[in-house]
């Protein structure tokens, strides 16, 4: 079983942040994805803004299915994700998991 196939656990303040070497394993999961020290990010490109929304949308849909949400940048035909856990101002292991959903719609 995959990231993409897991669905997000609640997390709750004082839950405890990934250790840098759990992130980084997870991370081979997921390659495209950009591991910074608190969150992971992805920049995809469409061939117009329209289809650029449309992968929006859906990747909202994800997300509130998994009550974890991302935070979501759009310059025309680019769309920049940025997954972190707010309660614990880091990583958990259901950014990982949402990303890899991400990945799968696009």
């Amino acid at each position: 079983m995959g990231l993409s196939d897991e669905k997000c656990e609640p997390c709750h303040v004082g839950t405890p942040r990934l250790s840098h070497e759990e992130a980084e394993n997870l991370h081979k999961e997921i390659p495209e994805w950009t591991l910074k020290d608190n969150a992971i990010e992805r920049e995809y490109k469409f061939t117009d803004f329209r289809e650029a929304i449309n992968f929006i949308n859906k990747v909202a849909a994800a997300a509130e299915e998994m009550d974890h949400h991302p935070n979501i940048c759009n310059s025309y035909n680019k769309v920049r994700i940025e997954l972190f856990t707010h309660k614990i101002g880091g990583l958990s292991r259901n950014d990982f998991v949402l990303a890899a959903k991400i990945d799968r719609v696009a």
